[in-house]
């Protein structure tokens, strides 16, 4: 039987510039590190016993024309100026037995950070509710990560996030970020 719960996942993120709004893509698959593969876009539960890689060794293990499975988001604007940002959160639990959460957040506006969080606060939110952990949506995201904290079962939060202000010239901007799983 064909066992096709990953193993690992690694976390990579790109930008692309490019008069042509697809090869602009291109360009930031290109910057990620994994232009040369088939993505497949896949729902977002980091998979029990899974472990995260660096980049490095995970783009190590990948060969080019490969399937593969990923949980992506990507912004593109050619308005001259305009902020966008591509980020991917991931919510893992204590129990490493248990499946966790990511989450694909796009937005134009926001910084880095306010994406990040975004992305982040999204994943954390649904582990938490799978898990049963109480929490007041309308809090702000240090008193939720509190909460969650004080339960004990959410082991860890991250993100990956790109961002770019939008080429000058009216060229295509192109920012991704993806968690890529392993088996």
């Amino acid at each position: 039987m064909l066992d096709l719960v990953p193993k690992r996942m690694f976390l990579t993120k790109g930008r692309g510039i490019h008069e042509d709004r697809l090869t602009s893509f291109e360009y930031a698959l290109r910057d990620a590190g994994i232009a040369g593969t088939n993505l497949v876009l896949i729902s977002s539960i980091f998979p029990p016993h899974a472990k995260m890689v660096p980049r490095k060794a995970g783009l190590r293990e990948i060969k080019a024309g490969q399937i593969l499975f990923t949980i992506y988001s990507k912004t593109q604007t050619n308005e001259p100026h305009r902020m966008c940002a591509a980020s991917v959160g991931v919510a893992r639990p204590k129990d490493n037995g248990r499946y966790g959460y990511l989450s694909e957040h796009e937005s134009f506006g926001q910084n880095q950070k306010q994406a990040g969080d975004y992305a982040e606060d999204i994943a954390a939110q649904m582990l938490a509710s799978s898990l049963g952990i109480k929490f007041d949506i309308d809090k702000s995201w240090d008193e939720k990560r509190q909460q969650w904290n004080i339960s004990g079962q959410i082991y860890k939060t991250s993100n990956i996030t790109q961002t770019a202000i939008g080429d000058k010239d009216g060229r295509w901007t192109t920012v991704f970020a993806a968690a890529c799983l392993l088996f």
